[in-house]
């Protein structure tokens, strides 16, 4: 994992990280028994779990799953439908105009590779997402990763490497790289 950090486990800074996920899962699960047509409830809590202000344009379909919060960022107009999960100890920014499907799945965290230091640490890489991305349904992005603009990431693909700007990958190919050209400036 590229620009891969370390949480000892056992100590008080991962007492306060399991502490941090407790509260986040507990504001997810409120998030998602609210009435879908709460708005002003829903907004409240999205500004609890992420530690502040969201933009008005953030739109997340519930049901929504967080585990940290406090690490995750959004541009204007991100759209986040039904069940996510953000994993968000290691940092994830998410740009401008972007769309996540259904299902989506973005971890920041794991554990060390070596069995022998798989329960002394959690690892954690930030995700970074930039202006104009589609993510489609079910799919998985994993830490270190960074998505570049107007890239299309399809429907179930499992994301370990960067995709360059202006790219499509889908579960079944390598990355393929073609022209998308400009994207346009819409309002929705």
């Amino acid at each position: 994992m590229r620009h891969e950090e370390r949480l000892p486990t056992r100590t008080p800074q991962s007492r306060a990280f399991a502490d941090r996920v407790q509260a986040a899962m507990t504001l997810s699960a409120r998030l998602n028994a609210l009435p879908f047509d709460d708005l002003p409830a829903r907004r409240a809590l999205l500004t609890e779990i992420f530690g502040g202000p969201v933009p008005e344009s953030l739109s997340v379909l519930p049901p929504f799953h967080c585990d940290y919060g406090l690490n995750a960022t959004f541009g204007e107009r991100v759209f986040i439908n039904q069940g996510c999960y953000f994993l968000d100890f290691g940092g994830i920014t998410i740009g401008d105009r972007v769309l996540i499907g259904p299902r989506v799945t973005l971890t920041t965290a794991g554990h060390p590779v070596d069995p022998g230091e798989r329960f002394a640490f959690i690892t954690h890489a930030p995700i970074v997402i930039e202006d104009d991305v589609w993510i489609g349904a079910a799919a998985t992005i994993t830490p270190g990763v960074t998505i570049g603009h107007g890239s299309v990431v399809g429907a179930g693909a499992v994301i370990a490497k960067d995709v360059p700007p202006l790219t499509v990958v889908t579960a079944t190919s390598h990355i393929e790289r073609r022209h998308l050209g400009a994207v346009p400036d819409q309002t929705w």
